[in-house]
């Protein structure tokens, strides 16, 4: 089964034995699998109907980008990953803070309530909307595939 069929899709088994195999493969597969979390669980609360379940999936996000910044700040140097924290001068309301990450394949971004651990992002965003998940699935297959 694809990245993208497992993103999309909603079998957890599948889910998990993907971030197992991800895992298996050293700090750059741990990036890919809290990425892959983070931005799935931020598609997913968009959609939702029902305050708990959005609050769970955005909570779910928050734990995922904890973790991400926890792998970078460990690896981001060795993978050249570079990565970093914005604040939005337009921000969706609640979300003035924006992560981002230069994976080989593109800029990725997630707004979140407050800034994390990490540095000032030294680039602006680069207007590319709608890319975070076609890019981050590109890259974690890359990974996979022993590409990225």
């Amino acid at each position: 089964m694809s990245i993208r069929n497992v993103f999309d899709g909603s079998d957890s088994d599948a889910t998990r034995a993907l971030y197992r195999q991800l895992e298996a493969l050293g700090p750059r597969g741990v990036v890919a699998v809290q990425l892959l979390r983070a931005q799935k669980a931020n598609e997913r609360a968009k959609v939702y109907r029902g305050r708990r379940f959005t609050s769970a999936a955005y909570d779910k996000k928050a734990w995922a980008i904890g973790q991400l910044i926890e792998a970078l700040e460990a690896h981001g140097v060795e993978l050249a990953i570079g990565f970093g924290w914005r604040e939005d001068p337009n921000p969706p309301p609640g979300y003035p803070w924006v992560l981002y990450c230069d994976l080989p394949t593109g800029q990725v971004s997630f707004h979140m309530a407050t800034r994390g651990r990490g540095p000032d992002y030294p680039r602006d965003w680069d207007g590319q909307t709608g890319q975070a998940a076609p890019r981050i699935i590109t890259w974690a297959t890359e990974v996979l595939d022993g590409r990225g």
